[in-house]
């Protein structure tokens, strides 16, 4: 009987202690943002896999980039959407990828520009080997301003990790 009082009240704290954080990833973690941030599913940080990222609002754009042959269509979540979901407070993020090449993007990229964190090229799950698990996109096709080495140099590919910095 004591057993089964503790596992309800074990229960309960885990819910409460979940209420203002995220869900915990149930599938392999492809995602993780540190640093300026107020909600989380583990110890100052939120992981994420597939499906989470999936559940935020989505975007496609068709765009030409210096890094692949011809136009593609890239989809994933809004940056927005991400920084929105961990409570986001700074005004800069750190993308950094798996080889630990990193960039400093702009929040504010993010909100003028649309930019995603595509998961899919063409409809087909990114991999490593094509990029992925995450590769930020600007709409270069959509605002040809942005067709340049500042915006290049912030397209990181390969990202595992974002940190919310002041």
């Amino acid at each position: 009987m004591m057993i089964r009082i503790f596992a309800a009240v074990f229960a309960l704290f885990g819910q409460i202690a979940c209420a203002d954080g995220l869900p915990a990833p149930e599938g392999p973690v492809i995602l993780t943002v540190t640093g300026d941030i107020t909600r989380t599913n583990g110890d100052g940080i939120a992981e994420f896999d597939r499906e989470m990222l999936d559940n935020l609002a989505q975007r496609a754009t068709t765009a030409t980039t210096p890094w692949l042959e011809g136009p593609h269509t890239f989809s994933g979540p809004m940056g927005t959407a991400i920084l929105d979901a961990v409570g986001a407070q700074g005004e800069t993020i750190q993308v950094v990828a798996l080889n630990d090449y990193s960039a400093d993007v702009p929040v504010q990229d993010l909100r003028d520009f649309d930019v995603i964190f595509a998961t899919a090229i063409d409809g087909e799950i990114l991999t490593v080997r094509d990029k992925g698990p995450l590769f930020l996109i600007y709409p270069f096709d959509e605002n040809p301003d942005l067709f340049n080495e500042v915006y290049f140099g912030r397209s990181v590919w390969q990202i595992t990790q974002i940190n919310v910095q002041n």
